[in-house]
C-alpha cells in the first residue's frame, strides 16, 4: 500500500477547498445540532462505508493538500494498452488509478453548475495533477509506472462522451475496452452508481442527476510522460520519464 506524501508546497489561491479550514476525510461528523439530522445521519453512514472500501481497495491521498480532488490506488492493468505518444503498458504492469476526493469536490450552489464553479474543478484538477506529478517523482519505487487511468463515470453514456472531450484538454486520451462488461461486471457497477449517488446527494445535491443510476463506465489514459511535461516541476522532477516498450515491439536485450 502506498503512503501518504506528506504536505504539498504547492498552492493555487483560485482553487478552495471544498469545506472551510480544508477539512478532510479526517473531520468528525455530528458534533452540532445541526449535524444531527436525517441527512447528516445518511452522510455519516454513507462516508464510513466509502472510508471502509477505500481502505479494502487500497485507494490513498497522495498529499495533504485541501484543494486536491484526486486520490489514486496502483492497479495492474488487465490488457496491453498503447498511447499516442507511444507510452505503453503491458498486461500486468502497475498504473496508477485516478479516484475522485469525494470530501473535496468543490460544491455546487443550489441552482447548479456555473461558468465559476467549472473554473474552480478545472484549477483544482490541475493542481492535482501537478501534485500527482511530484509525488511519483518522490518515489523511485514507482519507476515503472508509465500510464496514469482515470474511469469516467459522470453520467450516462452520452455525458461520458462530452466529459472524454473535456478531459482531452488535460492530455488524458480514451481506449475502448474490448471485451463487453460481464453480468457480474454491471452489478457491481450498478452498486457504484447507488453509492455514488448517494455520496452525491448528502455531499452536492445540486449535481444529482436523473441519469445518475445509469452512469456508464470510460476508460481515458495519460502518459507519465505527459504528465510531466505539463504538470512536472522541471528542476525538481528528475530526467523525464522513459517511454515504456510497445507491446508490438520485440525485447530489447
Amino acid at each position: 500500500m502506498l503512503s501518504r506524501a506528506g504536505n504539498a508546497s504547492l498552492s493555487s489561491p483560485d482553487c478552495l477547498p471544498a469545506s472551510p479550514g480544508g477539512a478532510g476525510v479526517g473531520e468528525p461528523l455530528g458534533r452540532s445540532s445541526e449535524q444531527r439530522t436525517p441527512k447528516a445521519l445518511l452522510a455519516q453512514i454513507v462516508f464510513r462505508l466509502d472510508s471502509a472500501l477505500r481502505r479494502r481497495q487500497s485507494i490513498i491521498e497522495y498529499t495533504r493538500d485541501a484543494t486536491c480532488i484526486l486520490r489514486i490506488k496502483l492497479y495492474r492493468i488487465e490488457a496491453d494498452i498503447v498511447l499516442a505518444d507511444g507510452s505503453a503498458a503491458r498486461a500486468g504492469a502497475r498504473i496508477v488509478d485516478l479516484h475522485l476526493w469525494n470530501e473535496q469536490i468543490p460544491p455546487m450552489a443550489e441552482q447548479g453548475a456555473s461558468i465559476a464553479w467549472a473554473r474552480q474543478m478545472d484549477l483544482c484538477f490541475r493542481h492535482s495533477l501537478r501534485e500527482l506529478a511530484r509525488y511519483l517523482a518522490a518515489r523511485p519505487d514507482l519507476d515503472d509506472v508509465a500510464l496514469i487511468r482515470c474511469t469516467m463515470a459522470f453520467g450516462g453514456p452520452e455525458r461520458n462522451r462530452q466529459t472524454v472531450r473535456m478531459i482531452g484538454r488535460y492530455g488524458f486520451e480514451p481506449v475502448p475496452t474490448v471485451a463487453p462488461a460481464t453480468l457480474r461486471e454491471r452489478a457491481h457497477r450498478f452498486g457504484e452508481n447507488i453509492l455514488i449517488s448517494l455520496m452525491v446527494l448528502v455531499r452536492n445535491a445540486a449535481a444529482l442527476r436523473r441519469d445518475t443510476l445509469r452512469r456508464g463506465r470510460t476508460q481515458v489514459f495519460l502518459s507519465r510522460q505527459v504528465l510531466e511535461q505539463r504538470y512536472g516541476n522541471r528542476t525538481g522532477l528528475g530526467p523525464p520519464h522513459r517511454v515504456a516498450q510497445r507491446p508490438d515491439q520485440p525485447a530489447v536485450p
